[in-house]
């Protein structure tokens, strides 16, 4: 599976950037991926290169690249219960920094090198993203309605910028929630909405699971929840993309 490294031009500056791609000449749709907050690591390229076997263009940016190149901070190999304050306590400030309005002006940068990419086919792209990076996603989404064919975002906090951005949103969606992070009453509130912006969208909540059930590198992984994740995304993207 052929990887790159890559720096992406921004208005701030270049963000580095993780590349995996189908080892054959033809484009392949484009796909955006918004890591979590512990960022560019080799379980975010293991999924980039997984996806990419399944004939996609996969783009991954350091999020923080303002404050350098990944990785920003020292990760352990595991990142266990014992471990994460510390690091979350090192993280949220490059979180709190990463404002909305950063969100779009990186989205236009990140968008618009995936889609002028010699191996990235015209037509339109899907973004996702894990924790953080949900959110992110559906900044994304909602700014570029007419390229953004599918959003999907797992353990994310989605709904943080209320009706405003679901009212943007073209996109077709899947969200899949921590039993976590989300109750069933705040699942039937956050579908309501969905359904008043009129959303195309799947939205459930993952069983048993805990926030970061994706990261392998996590005490919160999850196997079957993560298979269960790309059961929802595979056939999402075949729909938007492929069949596009």
């Amino acid at each position: 599976m052929p990887t790159k490294t890559l720096r992406i031009p921004t208005t701030d500056g270049q963000a580095d950037a993780f590349a995996a791609f189908p080892d054959h000449g033809e484009p392949h749709p484009g796909v955006l991926i918004y890591a979590d907050g512990f960022g560019i690591r080799p379980v975010l390229r293991e999924m980039a290169r997984e996806l990419a076997g399944h004939g996609y263009y996969v783009l991954v940016p350091n999020l923080f690249y303002r404050h350098g190149p990944a990785p920003l901070i020292e990760l352990p190999e595991h990142i266990g219960a014992e471990v994460r304050p510390a690091l979350m306590a090192q993280l949220m400030p490059l979180i709190e920094a990463h404002t909305a309005e950063r969100v779009r002006r990186d989205a236009d940068a990140y968008l618009g090198f995936l889609t002028t990419q010699p191996e990235v086919a015209a037509g339109p792209v899907a973004v996702t993203g894990y924790c953080i990076g949900g959110l992110l996603a559906m900044r994304t989404a909602a700014a570029h309605p007419g390229q953004v064919a599918a959003v999907a975002a797992f353990h994310g906090p989605v709904g943080a910028d209320g009706p405003d951005t679901l009212a943007e949103i073209t996109a077709q969606v899947h969200f899949g929630h921590a039993e976590s992070d989300l109750t069933p009453e705040a699942l039937s509130e956050l579908n309501r909405a969905l359904d008043a912006a009129k959303v195309d969208y799947t939205s459930e909540i993952y069983p048993g699971t805990v926030h970061g059930f994706t990261m392998s590198d996590t005490d919160a992984f999850d196997p079957a929840a993560l298979q269960r994740h790309w059961d929802r995304l595979l056939p999402l993207l075949d729909r938007t993309l492929t069949n596009s």
